[in-house]
């Protein structure tokens, strides 16, 4: 069983940057696709990037196109979100997770292995 821990989360000013880390505990990782989702207070969980078990294939959100960039280190069993140009309407918790599909699912419902989550918090 993969296990995943987010870190890097913490607050910062609008159009500061953060970079989110998410290590994977478990075997096969290198086989496994990888998202990023958030969560705000009230609001549903919703996608924000996702990257195949190669790292050939990511797409973001369109919320977040042009600012946020995932990538995988396979080797190191990690997965990164870097976030640039930060805006207030980014404030959530950030989560991690895999999924058995071999495409990325915008869906949350369809990602079954998720972890603890990390804060970000963005001052206007």
């Amino acid at each position: 069983q993969v296990q995943l821990v987010e870190s890097g989360g913490g607050l910062v000013q609008a159009g500061g940057s953060l970079r989110l880390s998410c290590a994977a505990s478990g075997r096969h990782f290198s086989w496994l696709t990888m998202g990023w989702f958030r969560q705000a207070p009230g609001k549903e969980r919703e996608f924000v990037a996702g990257i195949s078990w190669t790292g050939d294939t990511s797409f973001n959100a369109d919320s977040v196109k042009g600012r946020f960039t995932i990538s995988r280190d396979n080797v190191a069993s990690t997965v990164y979100l870097q976030m640039t140009n930060l805006r207030f309407e980014d404030t959530a918790i950030y989560y991690c997770a895999t999924t058995n599909r071999e495409q990325i699912d915008t869906n949350w419902k369809l990602w079954y292995i998720w972890g603890q989550g990390t804060q970000v918090t963005v001052s206007s």
